[in-house]
């Protein structure tokens, strides 16, 4: 009777609208700022810092990062990894036909890139599985850019990227449901895991009840995250 009441007051909690969508979007885990702060670098907004909007996991988790790119732009994707903030991550150069719609830009520029050169999906949403370095960190970030081949000529800083963070903590052990690592499942982070599980949410706005990091909220994580809310945050295996 303890979960079906802590599961009814979620779901009524639970909003059912969808959020507004821009150039590029980051989907899983949960974007910093949103979907309309993206031309500045390295995470959108020049001069930003971390928010509260933050994805637990496990280190060296193997995750599916989407994102949604609402406006089509001819370009590649790439994804990065800062273990300390978002100080670290350098735009990739030109190597040459920088003033054509044809550039050749450098891939794994730098030791923060964990995945580069990720196909154009001509619009809509993009996928790539990328696996976490095996890390502890309490303000890491995960960064995806868009890199577009059609406003030459391609110069740093400039207009051809677009920029999405997630403000990441890598923690062993994470409790499952615990959105925001405080060792406890809250029924407010019940209405986010339930509402991802129900599509009205994704699972990157709370990565802690995405147990196995396949982009889906599944029954039996639910029941681990209630049970973590009703009986207190256990080690997950």
């Amino acid at each position: 009777m303890r979960v079906l009441t802590l599961l009814a007051a979620a779901l009524q909690a639970c909003a059912s609208a969808a959020p507004a969508a821009a150039h590029l979007g980051l989907r899983i885990p949960a974007s910093r700022y949103g979907d309309d702060v993206l031309k500045d670098g390295p995470c959108g907004r020049s001069g930003g810092a971390r928010t509260e909007t933050v994805t637990v996991l496990e280190p060296g988790t193997t995750i599916e990062v989407v994102w949604d790119e609402y406006v089509d732009h001819p370009g590649h994707f790439r994804v990065a990894f800062d273990v300390d903030g978002d100080d670290d991550f350098v735009d990739p150069v030109c190597r040459g036909g920088c003033g054509t719609r044809m550039p050749e830009i450098a891939l794994y520029g730098d030791p923060t890139v964990l995945l580069d050169g990720i196909a154009d999906t001509a619009g809509g949403e993009g996928r790539a599985r990328v696996t976490l370095p095996d890390v502890a960190c309490e303000r890491c970030t995960l960064q995806v850019i868009q890199v577009m081949y059609d406003k030459p000529p391609y110069v740093v800083p400039g207009n051809d990227i677009y920029y999405q963070c997630a403000d990441l903590v890598l923690r062993r052990s994470a409790c499952a449901g615990d959105c925001n690592g405080d060792g406890r499942v809250g029924v407010d982070e019940l209405v986010v895991a339930i509402g991802a599980s129900l599509g009205l949410g994704t699972p990157g706005e709370c990565g802690a009840a995405d147990g196995d990091g396949d982009g889906q909220v599944r029954i039996d994580e639910l029941v681990a995250a209630v049970a973590a809310a009703l009986d207190g945050c256990a080690v997950r295996d």
